[in-house]
């Protein structure tokens, strides 16, 4: 059996690189128009090309959604962009709306075209249809279980791709109007403020001014605030559902979260096709690394049966953060056996950080010193993207990544 992409997203290009460095297949990400994620930094046409070409360079591919439901002013311009990503050469687009599909089968020919979870495929004849007009995968609705998605995949050779990880919608297949009513900020064009990570009560309508809590709290409920999904407990079951691509969510993630999330699963996808056995004694061991890196509690969504009261999260909408990324390695010494770290949070002489590396096996290390780009001795490194030197001992990488445990207040 064909090991399946490891498909992470890529919301600039330092997670882009970084993603792949961690043992992604493919990456997607957004241009500056027609994606669904206007939070993320995104990549212009010159950004992308260069993406593009480090995930070729990398043996990796690269996917760029565009996957709006367009409005007639949306198309101004849609020809152009298309033409400039087939030139690029971009892996595939991914698109919802009919009508942009057929703006990309009519510009760029020779662009592949998946479809995308916002499209609704929920069954074996909606993957016929695409295939019909040109499409090669379809990405799973999130409201299918395991079951479903292998009737699908046994029934049609369009390619499936399925998200395994990471934020789930409380919106099915994550077509949302909440935000546009709420705010004006549409969420199927990109601007979703996630009102479903909103605190809420609920009113009776002749008791105006009286708010009720949903449940027997007195701080309100965040009904609609799901768990994250995360199935690398269930390799087995996704790998005999003929999924093709394992996909990560969260573009506006950091690349922290993008490094530990690839890691974890590039290391439990890899251990299962090399010995089940080995893949079953380490379950705990990718749960543990995955929870370095925020998250709200994890669910197994639909692949196992509609989600209970169990798959929300009803007291807060915050994450649950037990490490901090606090520099990425830059450059590395092997003489001196000294990093130049570029600090993302602050450290000081003293801690106690882990290295999270590419390829190879974590380390802790007690800082004793830290110096700066003058020579000069520092207590800590408190500026953001300040780069200072630390010895380390053994060997880094750049794009390795340096963490240490969050202080609890």
């Amino acid at each position: 059996m064909k090991k399946p992409e490891l498909l992470a997203p890529a919301g600039d290009l330092e997670k882009l690189k970084i993603v792949i460095n961690y043992g992604a297949d493919a990456v997607y990400m957004g241009g500056e128009s027609y994606g669904l994620r206007a939070k993320a930094k995104n990549f212009s046409l010159e950004e992308m090309a260069e993406g593009i070409k480090y995930a070729h360079e990398h043996g990796a591919k690269a996917y760029i959604t565009a996957n709006i439901f367009a409005h007639n002013e949306d198309l101004e311009g849609m020809r152009e962009y298309f033409k400039a990503l087939e030139k690029i050469g971009a892996d595939a687009v991914l698109v919802a709306d009919p009508g942009v599909f057929s703006v990309v089968r009519e510009t760029a020919p020779s662009l592949p075209v998946h479809i995308s979870t916002q499209a609704n495929n929920t069954n074996y004849m909606t993957a016929e249809f695409w295939k019909s007009l040109g499409a090669s995968r379809i990405v799973a609705a999130r409201e299918l279980s395991a079951a479903e998605i292998k009737d699908i995949t046994s029934k049609t050779d369009v390619e499936v791709e399925a998200f395994v990880h990471g934020a789930m919608c409380i919106s099915y297949s994550g077509r949302c109007l909440l935000s546009a009513y709420f705010t004006g900020r549409e969420a199927n064009k990109g601007a979703c403020t996630h009102p479903c990570r909103w605190k809420y009560y609920i009113t009776e309508a002749t008791r105006e001014g009286e708010y009720l809590p949903v449940n027997e709290d007195d701080r309100g409920t965040y009904i609609f605030n799901s768990k994250d999904l995360c199935m690398i407990e269930h390799i087995p079951e996704l790998v005999e559902s003929g999924i093709v691509s394992f996909k990560i969510e969260g573009r506006i993630k950091t690349a922290y979260y993008g490094a530990v999330v690839v890691k974890a699963y590039r290391e439990a996808i890899d251990d299962y096709f090399t010995d089940k056995v080995l893949y079953e004694s380490k379950k705990e061991f990718y749960l543990d690394e995955l929870k370095k890196a925020s998250y709200r509690g994890f669910t197994t969504g639909f692949y196992f049966g509609k989600p209970d009261k169990e798959g929300q999260v009803y007291t807060n909408s915050a994450y649950i953060k037990d490490y901090d990324f606090v520099g990425v390695v830059r450059e590395y010494d092997s003489e001196s056996g000294i990093a130049l770290i570029e600090q993302r949070n602050k450290f000081s002489g003293g801690d106690e950080v882990e290295f999270l590396r590419a390829g190879a096996e974590n380390f802790k290390l007690k800082i004793e010193n830290i110096v700066d780009l003058e020579g000069n001795s520092r207590e800590s490194a408190p500026h953001a993207q300040e780069l200072v030197k630390i010895k380390t001992g053994r060997e880094v990488r750049p794009m390795d990544i340096m963490r240490k445990e969050t202080v609890k207040k």
